[in-house]
């Protein structure tokens, strides 16, 4: 019998092992098992008409039971959490007519571990794999990762944009490839990995999972794709069409007829399929060769149309555009013929702005439409009007995020309507769609040292598959105006606080310096920036090159204002590596030079918070203080947040030279609450170790270690460790002896642990004494008796097993376990976890 997903198999045991007389009805046991985990071994004896001993029964059932449950042997350390079902795509329509497809999804997974879910666009991949992750991720106690790759163009960002999506915490050195880091950070897992759509990606994925599975043991991976990976560890389900009938039951209606009953219903309020109308609602799913995406889109037109209708509209057109691509599958055909229809229904407008819409990589806003699209015959006045035309025959879905409206296409629809495009108008539309990136970030670079900061940082963040395309396309197209945008984007220092991660920047930056064909201004810019990053990245010797590089550009074309930054990043570089007075030089020149030249703020208080560092490394906390007040007081004035953030931080590390410990904890939490509204990952480390530092300080050694864990993590996610500063470690080794030797090294390595798999989220809400909703936590159940999962955490525990064994064995969080024991505790009246055992012998008793 193939092996469920839910259990992981055994080792192999070789041994012989003496038989039993109910050994030949274990097949029918493991059944009845997964038609009814809590079946009792009473109701079996009857059920499978045993005519042995019950005893004999019962010790076949827990054979069965521990082939199906996680080995015990070993121990595993998780960096991450499960994933959350925020991790993974949600649907607004229900999920109907793939409840088979989802078992055998399950089924496949526990045989093998790559499975690719292959068919045509529209059929329900995604959909199919996003149920199967949410499904099945308690499975994996490393978790579940969904990486949506349709927007990526890029086969060089493959292995980073797995990596961004992981947020495991490996450390990022400059001699190691995305790949390298890639593998390194999964090696140890054990999660399912998720690739949407990697058809146009096929050869860099087979590539990519192949190194996957060949270097990791307990890693399995779901993807799905219109083209399969064609590779040996590979095993490929194609997903059918929906049935307009019920394979058990001809007379009963199909998938299909549920769908298209479930989304007429949506288009109609109160529509149902009527005896006078099931004849024709099964031509239309029959034409439609049931494609759910076909489907859909047919339904929509039920407001204006009869279902009787529909179907003789159908039947004219299908007729007439399915030879609209011989080259493709037939119900590829079928699809093409479908969204054709659809597109045909449109108004012209409509069908124009279709087409132009197609430019936006995972969605846009109605400002964006207007400012890129609009044109003959679809003004920007109309194109509200022609969005709403476009929503209500479903080509675009609208969608909201904090009180923000975007609209986005399946990518089916994207891709037809970019055919519709022609290569003069496509060339047009990227560049436009390129200068409206640029000005983004230009935009963002006016306001961000203003109280439009955080609006900004969401706009760059929500756009940031906008700006890969825009970018890959003067990559591309190589002329001189699109690489003058491009680079003047990618040279925007602050862009890895919002944009990009740390290691993406520096990759663009990368790119766009290996350009021969680059000069100008921006080159010496983009050498700064690209210094910055080394330098956070801890990779101290390049950045001194890159430095270098950079204020000797800047001098010779009188561009003072890169020399100061340059100056000011050498300064940084130069003091994180020991020598403090080497760098106090370079940010005092930095900051004189910022004082003679206007509208530089931004790098001018950075340059203070950096020369604050310094002297609180330095012990002069007079001066340091001087600096960090400094940026406290105009960026407050101002109502920026980001940089104050950094000042607020400087004043509690302040306070914790000076011994104020409770004031630095103070500072270091309201830092954190600042900038939890930015994507700054660095900035967030930081505070985090300053929080444990104090924490420890204090003498709350369990929080200090928990959050030491956390900026550990955090640290090693895009460089090393406090910057590769060996004066920086070797502070934090003052604070880790003080926890260590409060708590002992077993609690203290237990509490750093946890840290370790938290998420950003659960980090800012464990450091500012908030509760997250607990989505792995136990069921609600009725206090009369326990719950299977509690039955399985029940015996454990009798077993003598402790909370991180038993979380081990049965693929589960220590947390979640320990919330499990305390419902098992308070349903059996019990007070002790040594009372279990005797209290499920006296169950089992009662139940035979």
């Amino acid at each position: 019998m193939r092996r469920a997903l839910d259990f992981e198999a055994p080792p192999r045991d070789h041994r012989p092992r003496s038989g039993s007389s109910a050994d030949a009805l274990r097949p029918r046991i493991a059944a009845a098992l997964d038609a009814d985990p809590d079946v009792t071994v009473a109701q079996l004896h009857r059920e499978l008409e045993w005519s042995g001993s019950r005893n004999t029964l019962a010790a076949a059932v827990r054979r069965v039971k521990e082939e199906r449950s996680p080995r015990t042997t070993g121990t595993r350390t998780s960096n991450t959490r499960i994933a959350s079902a925020a991790d993974i795509p949600l649907f607004s329509t229900s999920f109907v007519g793939r409840g088979e497809e989802l078992h055998k999804i399950r089924v496949l997974l526990g045989d093998s571990r790559l499975v690719t879910v292959a068919g045509p666009g529209g059929i329900g991949k995604t959909r199919l794999a996003a149920e199967a992750a949410t499904a099945y991720r308690r499975a994996f106690s490393d978790g579940i990762r969904f990486v949506e790759l349709a927007a990526l163009r890029s086969e060089s960002l493959l292995p980073q944009t797995i990596l961004d999506t992981l947020g495991f915490d490996e450390r990022d050195t400059p001699d190691r490839s995305a790949t390298e880091s890639l593998l390194e950070s999964v090696r140890s897992k054990h999660l399912l990995l998720v690739l949407d759509n990697c058809e146009h990606l096929v050869g860099a994925c087979a590539e990519l999972i192949s190194l996957i599975l060949r270097h990791t043991e307990h890693v399995k991976i779901l993807a799905t794709s219109r083209e399969v990976l064609s590779i040996p560890d590979e095993y490929v389900h194609v997903l059918e069409p929906l049935s307009t009938s019920d394979h058990r039951d001809p007379d009963r209606p199909g998938a299909a007829i549920e769908l298209f009953e479930n989304r007429a219903s949506a288009a109609l309020s109160g529509f149902t399929i009527t005896n006078s109308s099931r004849d024709a609602a099964r031509r239309v799913c029959t034409q439609l060769d049931g494609m759910p995406l076909a489907i859909e889109l047919a339904c929509a037109r039920l407001t204006a149309l009869s279902v009787e209708d529909l179907a003789e509209r159908l039947d004219d057109r299908l007729a007439l555009l399915t030879t609209g691509n011989r080259g493709g599958p037939s119900r590829h055909r079928s699809l093409h013929a479908t969204v054709e229809w659809s597109y045909d229904l449109c108004t012209t407008q409509e069908q124009v702005l279709w087409a132009r819409l197609s430019i936006f990589s995972e969605g846009f806003d109605l400002a964006m439409a207007e400012s890129i699209c609009a044109g003959v015959p679809v003004d920007a006045a109309s194109i509200l009007d022609t969005i709403t035309g476009l929503i209500g025959k479903s080509v675009l879905q609208r969608t909201t995020s904090e009180g923000r409206v975007r609209f986005k296409m399946l990518e089916t629809i994207r891709h037809f309507g970019a055919g519709k495009l022609s290569d003069d108008e496509k060339a047009e539309l990227r560049v436009e769609h390129l200068r409206w990136c640029a000005e983004l970030v230009h935009a963002a670079r006016r306001s961000w040292t203003g109280a439009e900061q955080e609006g900004a940082s969401t706009r760059l963040r929500e756009n940031r598959a906008n700006l890969r395309s825009a970018l890959q396309t003067a990559l591309t197209d190589r002329g001189h105006e699109t690489l003058h945008l491009a680079s003047g984007v990618v040279a925007t220092w602050f862009l890895w606080s919002s944009a990009f991660s740390v290691r993406e920047h520096r990759m663009w930056v990368t790119e766009f310096l290996a350009l021969a064909d680059l000069t100008g201004d921006v080159v010496p810019q983009l050498y700064a920036t690209l210094g910055v990053l080394q330098t956070m990245q801890g990779d101290r010797a390049e950045a001194v090159r890159t430095l270098d590089t950079a204020a000797r550009r800047a001098r010779e074309i009188g561009d003072d204002a890169t020399l100061a930054f340059a100056l000011q990043t050498q300064g940084l570089n130069t003091y994180l590596g020991g020598d403090f007075e080497g760098g106090e030089r370079h940010l005092s020149d930095a900051l004189a030079l910022f004082e003679r030249l206007p509208g530089i703020t931004d790098l001018m208080w950075t340059a203070h918070i950096e020369m604050g560092m310094l002297y609180s490394s330095s012990g002069e906390d007079e001066r340091a203080a001087e600096h960090f007040a400094f940026v406290h007081a105009r960026a407050s004035a101002a109502g920026e947040k980001w940089m104050l953030s950094y000042a607020v931080y400087g004043l509690g590390l302040v306070a914790l030279v000076r011994g104020r410990y409770d004031e630095a904890i103070t500072h270091a939490i309201e830092a954190l609450a600042l900038n939890r509204a930015f994507d700054d990952t660095v900035g967030a480390t930081l505070v985090t170790d300053l929080l444990a530092w104090a924490e420890a300080a204090a003498g709350s050694g369990e929080r200090a270690a928990v959050l030491l864990g956390a900026a550990s993590s955090m640290w090693d996610s895009f460089g090393m460790q406090l910057y590769g500063s060996r004066h920086w470690v070797q502070r934090r080794e003052v604070y880790e002896s003080r926890a260590r030797t409060a708590l002992g090294s077993s609690v203290y390595s237990a509490s750093h642990r946890r840290g370790s798999t938290l998420s950003m989220a659960e980090l800012i809400a464990f450091a500012l004494d908030e509760e997250l909703p607990d989505s792995h936590g136990p069921s609600s159940y009725p206090a009369a008796g326990l719950s299977p999962r509690e039955r399985d955490i029940a015996q454990c525990v009798a077993e003598g097993l402790t909370n991180k064994e038993i979380a081990d064995r049965l693929v589960l969080s220590v947390r979640t376990v320990e919330g499990h024991v305390a419902h098992v505790l308070r349903k059996l009246g019990l007070a002790r976890r040594h009372q279990v055992a005797a209290a499920l012998t006296v169950d089992r008793v009662r139940e035979v």
